[in-house]
């Protein structure tokens, strides 16, 4: 059982999480811009935190702001400010996060979704430290440590004219790449642990008595798309579901919309409008099933190669290719005892993939008992 301990927003022993501490504390105190790169819920904000209150500046104005929350007109509004009568409703000067930051640091979150005039009115910062207000012709100076973040390859966006190269080269002074929470399997149950007793606490349970094992294999095995996020989530909801501070946490639900009444959507793509099919069954403490639902063309078929056999025609070339399917999946299944990693590999599938399969053939039912890896 484990008692209450402070909580630590950042935590980690994988030696690629240790190497991203040490870049922090390297590269804080020195008044440069930085690039914080990562995936979704990986904790970029919080490595510009920590970047912040490790600098000179900690003592000093700390400013966020996610640019994919804003358009192009109110983004500048909010970043440069604008001076009286610059638009309809502009009654007086305002000032934008570059004044408000001032000897302090500006962290701006989601940086690729910013259009061309932004980043040229960025660039203009960072090379000189000055910006006009929107609807003014004044310089305005100020000094100002940019950290910016973003879960898009820059480099690629630049290629490809989508992003601006001389503004990416003033930013990446030094660049904080995140690794994803599956390439810290190390650090999963330290996390879970963590967000696990902090929800107890916010609960006034009066102690967290730990995960099962199956509880804890479900928690290692998940990839994690969400990451660090995603965890917290999970987790949380765990220990409000079980509600015992006795008894240890034993189902893990990884998508909590999965359900047999979950409703039919309509699926906007970019050439058609689709109807996805409806969830199964929950099924506790299963690994890797908040990719389940995989459509059967983004799946490479099961057919046989060279296969030698007369054949008289007509037949339903269709319903013959999905009983062979059918068949090789039921035998790879007997084959690896149900498991469905180990079949996944003697078929050269992807979990997701055959999982996929098993739900098109309506298989899973009969190979429920592959849950545990």
């Amino acid at each position: 059982m484990s008692r209450y301990r402070q909580q630590d927003n950042l935590l980690g022993q994988a030696n690629s999480f240790l190497e991203v501490l040490e870049q922090i504390s390297q590269i804080a105190p020195l008044d440069k811009p930085v690039l914080v790169i990562g995936e979704r819920g990986t904790g970029k904000e919080l490595i510009a935190a920590r970047l912040h209150f490790l600098s000179k500046r900690w003592d000093q104005n700390y400013i966020k702001l996610n640019c994919a929350a804003l358009n192009e007109s109110l983004l500048e509004s909010e970043l440069f400010g604008y001076e009286a009568g610059a638009f309809t409703g502009a009654s007086k000067r305002r000032e934008g996060r570059f004044e408000v930051a001032h000897n302090g640091t500006l962290f701006l979150d989601e940086l690729a979704n910013t259009s061309g005039l932004i980043q040229e009115k960025l660039l203009r910062v960072v090379e000189y430290g000055e910006f006009e207000r929107v609807g003014g012709s004044k310089s305005v100076k100020t000094d100002v440590r940019l950290i910016a973040a973003t879960n898009e390859d820059l480099p690629a966006l630049a290629d490809a004219g989508e992003f601006r190269a001389d503004l990416l080269d003033r930013l990446a002074f030094d660049v904080i790449t995140i690794p994803p929470l599956r390439e810290r399997r190390e650090d999963i149950m330290m996390l879970a642990e963590n967000f696990a007793i902090n929800m107890a606490r916010e609960m006034e349970m009066e102690l967290f008595s730990g995960f099962t094992e199956k509880a804890k294999r479900t928690l290692l095995d998940y990839d994690w798309p969400g990451n660090i996020r995603e965890l917290k989530n999970v987790v949380e909801r765990a220990v409000y579901r079980t509600n015992n501070p006795h008894l240890p946490v034993h189902e893990i639900i990884l998508d909590p919309f999965e359900s047999v009444y979950r409703p039919q959507g309509r699926v906007k793509t970019k050439d058609r409008v689709s109807t996805s099919e409806s969830a199964s069954p929950i099924v506790s403490s299963q690994p890797d099933h908040t990719k389940d639902v995989i459509e059967s063309a983004d799946i490479t078929p099961l057919t046989p190669s060279n296969q030698q056999e007369s054949v008289e025609y007509p037949i339903d070339l269709k319903e013959r290719s999905q009983q062979y399917e059918i068949d090789m999946i039921k035998q790879a299944l007997a084959d690896s005892q149900f498991n469905q990693k180990k079949t996944a590999e003697k078929l050269s599938l992807t979990y997701h993939q055959l999982r996929g399969y098993l739900k098109k053939y309506n298989l899973l039912d009969s190979s429920a008992e592959s849950v545990e890896a």
